[in-house]
């Protein structure tokens, strides 16, 4: 029986390269941040449990692991440090240490190759005992001009030490015009700013906080400056701030539980948008793929691949390197 049907929507389904065609959307190289992590006291790369795959690289091997994932194709790095317990105090005070791990790193990768493009982490959540992203005051609630006062030292040593971008992902109160000002005083103008600008209170940095070695015996309660995941308007609002602050890039983390906030920032900023694919929807995946419940690569694939779709200009993921490989 055939019917009268003026659509046939699967009319341009109906074989591989007509489907290849129609694709609306396509990953590339220029979509992929890769995230690395750097460890303090290594000689070679340290596993990371939570996140398979995953590991620490020592500094004496960090080049040639940048050097590894530019010949895939992947051009730009997140760098997050994991610092040595016995360097770490209630004041993060070797974030300012223009010796310290991040800044090191930053050094030996331009000095080796100056055309890759490198983000610096500005939080202190790495370098704290407490693993919180900023100063505690005696009621134990973070100090954010304290905080954002240190955040903008520490922007001019990442500055200094290489970094294209600086990536303030601490949700403090006016950091990004205060980052922006203090690059600017110190003849900084060309190095930019990608503002963690709707970063949620999220259950899904766990894997994360096991790798800069900042997980704590209790869980750590960071409500009180990242976004509560219930809280949409209340997103757009530090969407607008940060753009306003002067913000190069903004950027919602995690990626795929916000879909909805990176189509927002996308329709409503002339600026890019960027994503982070966050440490639990990395292992969530993995996790599911070791118990032969889901396809490892299909997913990662498909899971990016609705972040691009959603807007987002360019995405930080721990599958990066994977991906990359499949182009």
């Amino acid at each position: 029986m055939n019917f009268n049907l003026t659509h046939r929507p699967r009319r341009i389904r109906n074989n591989p390269s007509l489907r290849e065609l129609v694709k609306e959307q396509q990953l590339n190289h220029n979509d992929l941040v890769l995230p690395v992590f750097i460890a303090d006291q290594a000689d070679v790369p340290q596993n990371i449990e939570s996140m398979p795959e995953v590991f620490r690289w020592p500094i004496n091997l960090i080049t040639s692991k940048i050097k590894e994932c530019q010949d895939l194709g992947i051009n730009t790095f997140a760098i997050f440090p994991h610092i040595d317990p016995s360097k770490r105090d209630s004041q993060g005070t070797e974030f300012l240490n223009p010796d310290s791990l991040a800044y090191q790193a930053a050094k030996e990768i331009k000095h080796s190759n100056k055309e890759v493009t490198l983000i610096g982490d500005l939080a202190l959540d790495p370098y704290t005992s407490h693993g919180h992203d900023g100063i505690i005051n005696n009621d134990k609630i973070v100090n954010n001009d304290a905080t954002v006062k240190i955040l903008a030292q520490g922007a001019i040593l990442a500055a200094e030490s290489g970094y294209d971008l600086v990536a303030p992902s601490d949700m403090m109160d006016g950091r990004i015009n205060v980052i922006r000002n203090n690059l600017d005083k110190n003849n900084f103008q060309n190095t930019g700013i990608l503002a963690y600008s709707a970063k949620f209170s999220s259950a899904y940095y766990g894997p994360f906080r096991d790798a800069i070695g900042s997980k704590q015996k209790n869980i750590i309660d960071k409500s009180t400056y990242q976004l509560s995941p219930s809280n949409f308007r209340e997103a757009k609002r530090e969407l607008e701030l940060d753009f306003n602050e002067g913000a190069d890039i903004l950027m919602i983390k995690p990626a795929e539980p916000y879909l909805d906030v990176i189509s927002y920032a996308k329709n409503n900023f002339n600026i890019p948008i960027a994503a982070f694919q966050v440490s639990g929807e990395y292992s969530r995946i993995w996790a599911a793929h070791l118990n032969g419940w889901l396809d490892l690569d299909a997913c990662a694939n498909e899971s990016i691949l609705s972040i691009k779709r959603a807007g987002a200009d360019f995405i930080l993921s721990y599958f990066a390197e994977r991906i990359a490989k499949t182009f």
